[in-house]
C-alpha cells in the first residue's frame, strides 16, 4: 500500500531522517483512520433489503427512490462508496468536486468546479443539483455527501450579485486572515442555497448528511443543515476585516437589505422542524487525532494531543508549537521526550501587499522552523488532510533544528519568504515540501511535533 506522503524518500535523506521517518508514519496512519471512502464503507451497508447508516435503518420496501447529491473535496470518496454499495438502487446523483480530479462513477454524476475560487462551472453544476433535488418526494432518501470545500464548490449567488462580485470578494476574504467560521458567515448571507437552504429544495424527501468535519466548531454544518448567524453577523465579519466599505456594492445592498426582511434570512434550527434531516459523522479531526496518539504509542512514544480546535495567525502557531517543543527538549516538561505532539484545527494567512505562493500549514512550519534551529532533535510537520495546502497542489511541510542551515547554504531567506507569504518555493527548494498521494479525507489540518531524546 502507498504512503499517504508520496515524496517520502526526499523527506527523509536530509536533517533529522529517523525523526522525519516516525512523523511522516505517523500523518500516514492519522490521515488513513479518517478516509472518507473507508468510512463511508463502515458506517453504511445493505442488508435483508434494509439500508443501515450507523445507527439509521431504512427498509428498501418503503422508499421509493434512492437520490445522492453533495459536494466538497472529499466527497468524491463518499460517492464511490455509496456507488459501490447502493449500485443500481441510485435513482439518480449529482456530486461536485474540485476542478482536475478526472474521476467518474458508475450511477452518480460528478461535476468539477473551481476551488477555492468559484467559478461559472460551479454555477453550471448547482443548476443540475438543484433539478435533482426537485425530483424527490416524500417517499424518496437523498443522501447528501457534504465535505469542506462545497462553499466554493457550490455557487449560487443570491439578488443581484453575480459571479464576479462573489469572486472579488472571496479573494479579498481569504487574505483577510479571517478565520473559515467567520468567511461561512458572509458566504451563507449571499447565497441562495447555503445555510440550510438547499434543504428546502429536497423537502420533502428524508435527507441524511454523511459529513466530513472540518469546521473548528465541530457541528453539523452545510447546505442541509440549519444556521446560527445572521445577516448582521456577515456584515460585522465584513467591517471587523475592513472590507465593508470596498465590498461590491450588490453585496452591500444584499446584506443590508437582510438585515431587515427576515424572509432573506438562512434557515435556523425552528426552520427545521417539519423537515426530516438525519446527521451522521463520518469522520471529525478529533477521530484522526486519536488514531496519532495511537500510533506514537505503538512506535513506543509518550504523546499529548495539545488542542483539536488550533486557531490564529499560520507563522505565530508555528512558533508556539515550537516553544512547547524547545520546553520539552530543555526542561522536559509538559511532557517528558521521547514524546510526540499532536494538534489539529485551522490557522489563516493574513495577507497584506505583495504575496508569492504558499498556505497555513506550510507557512506554519517555516515559522517553526526560526524556533528549532540547531535542534538534533526536534521534528515539525504541518500538512492539509485534503492534501492541498490553500491554492497550491503542497500539502504541507517539515523542518528540523537544520532547516535554516540548510536555507542559508541555499541562499533561501525565510525571513524575506515568510514576509511575502511565499513559502511554497522555499520548502520546495529545501525538498520539504510535503506531496501526498489522493488523502480522500478533509478535516481540516494536522501537525505533529517529534521530540526525541
Amino acid at each position: 500500500m502507498d504512503m499517504i506522503i508520496k515524496n517520502k524518500d526526499k523527506i527523509i535523506s536530509h536533517g533529522n531522517s529517523k525523526c522525519r521517518e516516525i512523523t511522516l508514519d505517523i500523518i500516514d496512519h492519522a490521515i488513513r483512520s479518517v478516509n472518507a471512502y473507508q468510512s463511508t464503507k463502515r458506517r453504511l451497508e445493505v442488508r435483508d433489503d434494509k439500508i443501515f447508516i450507523g445507527n439509521l435503518c431504512y427498509d428498501l420496501a418503503e422508499i421509493e427512490k434512492v437520490f445522492v447529491l453533495g459536494a466538497g473535496k472529499a466527497t468524491f470518496s463518499i460517492a464511490k462508496a455509496l456507488d459501490e454499495i447502493l449500485d443500481e438502487k441510485i435513482e439518480r446523483g449529482v456530486v461536485i468536486v474540485k476542478k482536475g480530479e478526472k474521476r467518474r462513477l458508475k450511477n452518480i454524476k460528478v461535476l468539477e468546479a473551481g476551488h477555492p475560487i468559484p467559478d461559472e462551472e460551479g454555477i453550471k453544476g448547482v443548476k443540475v443539483l438543484l433539478e435533482m433535488a426537485h425530483e424527490a418526494q416524500e417517499r424518496d432518501l437523498v443522501l447528501c455527501a457534504i465535505t469542506g470545500g462545497a462553499s466554493a464548490l457550490m455557487p449560487s449567488p443570491a439578488g443581484n450579485i453575480s459571479l464576479d462580485d462573489k469572486k472579488d470578494l472571496t479573494t479579498e476574504l481569504l487574505k483577510s486572515g479571517a478565520p473559515i467560521d467567520e468567511i461561512n458567515a458572509v458566504r451563507k448571507h449571499i447565497s441562495t442555497i447555503k445555510g440550510g437552504r438547499l434543504a428546502k429544495y429536497i423537502h420533502p424527501a428524508r435527507m441524511v448528511n454523511l459529513l466530513v468535519m472540518d469546521e473548528i466548531a465541530g457541528q453539523p454544518w452545510g447546505p442541509t443543515v440549519p444556521d446560527t448567524t445572521t445577516f448582521d453577523d456577515a456584515i460585522t465579519v465584513l467591517k471587523k476585516y475592513n472590507l465593508w466599505d470596498n465590498a461590491p456594492i450588490s453585496v452591500r445592498k444584499h446584506l443590508s437589505n437582510g438585515k431587515s426582511d427576515r424572509t432573506l434570512e438562512t434557515l435556523k434550527p425552528k426552520d427545521f422542524e417539519n423537515f426530516f434531516v438525519q446527521n451522521v459523522i463520518l469522520a471529525n479531526n478529533r477521530m484522526m487525532c486519536d488514531s496519532a496518539r495511537r500510533r506514537a504509542e505503538e512506535l513506543g512514544f509518550d504523546s499529548l494531543i495539545l488542542s483539536t480546535v488550533l486557531e490564529g495567525e499560520s507563522k505565530q502557531a508555528g512558533l508556539f508549537l515550537a516553544s512547547i517543543a524547545k520546553e520539552i527538549e530543555e526542561r522536559r516538561a509538559p511532557i517528558k521526550p521521547p514524546c510526540i505532539l499532536i494538534l489539529a484545527g485551522e490557522t489563516n494567512v493574513t495577507i497584506k501587499g505583495e504575496c508569492g505562493e504558499g498556505g497555513p500549514s506550510q507557512e506554519l512550519v517555516l515559522g517553526a522552523s526560526l524556533k528549532i534551529t540547531g535542534s538534533e532533535k526536534i521534528v515539525i510537520a504541518s500538512i492539509d488532510t485534503d492534501g492541498t495546502d490553500g491554492p497550491t497542489e503542497i500539502a504541507g511541510g517539515i523542518v528540523d533544528g537544520f532547516t535554516l542551515e540548510r536555507a542559508k547554504s541555499k541562499n533561501i531567506d525565510i525571513f524575506r519568504s515568510l514576509s511575502k507569504h511565499d513559502s511554497s518555493k522555499v520548502l520546495i527548494g529545501l525538498q520539504d515540501a510535503l506531496i501526498t498521494n489522493a488523502t480522500d479525507t478533509n478535516v481540516m489540518d494536522l501537525n505533529v511535533a517529534v521530540i526525541i531524546t
